[in-house]
């Protein structure tokens, strides 16, 4: 079975009324955790970017806090575990100042972590892409957001 395009979904939706269109959102919140964070960001939190930013800040560092230093391979895998609800929470934002906020205190947290972020190591990859990325985003920023975040690019250089 082939999946229609977004266009035709988009002309259905309009056609449908508007209590079988809750059934159908209810519905997808049911069937995909993802869907239902994503409702729930729509619903609740799309309107007030600063204090969503400062909940994914809050959840990064908590996921920091727990980071084990005794064995790399548990480091690695929280700190994976910190990227993935960052890019998940950019995701739903979708907006690039949201997306540079969050990647920019990933960074600032791994290298506050104390890990060993060596070149050519795993960590030392994740950050460096990462970093890579934040570079990325800010070329494509206007010339006033790319003087606000300048500052922070510069301690992540260091």
């Amino acid at each position: 079975m082939k999946t229609e395009s977004l266009s035709a979904l988009k002309s259905e939706i309009k056609n449908l009324p508007e209590e079988e269109l809750r059934g159908i959102i209810v519905r997808l919140a049911k069937y995909k955790v993802e869907n239902k964070e994503l409702i729930n960001y729509l619903l609740f939190h799309s309107y007030d970017q600063g204090n969503y930013i400062q909940l994914v800040q809050n959840e990064v560092e908590e996921q920091f806090r727990a980071l084990n230093k005794s064995r790399t391979y548990l480091a690695k895998k929280t700190v994976r575990k910190a990227l993935k609800t960052a890019q998940k929470h950019i995701k739903f934002a979708g907006k690039k100042e949201v997306e540079i906020t969050l990647l920019i205190h990933f960074c600032k947290q791994l290298r506050k972590s104390g890990v060993l972020l060596r070149k050519g190591t795993v960590l030392g990859n994740i950050y460096l892409r990462q970093f890579q990325r934040i570079e990325k985003i800010l070329e494509s920023l206007h010339e006033d957001m790319q003087l606000d975040f300048e500052q922070d690019i510069e301690i992540l250089r260091k």
